[in-house]
């Protein structure tokens, strides 16, 4: 377990990571990490998005669909 202090940046509040969390979650500055809430009520802490999949899903099918179409746009 990991204790993470709330402190005040600017108006609002934040957690500063230490770097053995950064470099477990391969995080770099600027990056985005998502809080996930689990349905016991905790969170999880994690660079991958959560709505990644569902999107791809959606594009190889529109892709599927227009296949003739986007290969015409593509010459």
């Amino acid at each position: 377990m990991i204790e993470l202090k709330v402190r005040k940046f600017g108006d609002s509040l934040g957690v500063v990571l230490p770097e053995d969390v950064i470099n477990r979650l391969q995080a770099k500055d600027g990056e985005p990490l998502f809080l996930l809430e689990a349905s016991d009520d905790s969170y999880r802490l994690s660079p991958h998005d959560p709505t990644f999949e569902a999107k791809m899903a959606k594009a190889e099918d529109i892709i599927g669909r227009y296949r003739n179409t986007l290969h015409e746009l593509a010459k």
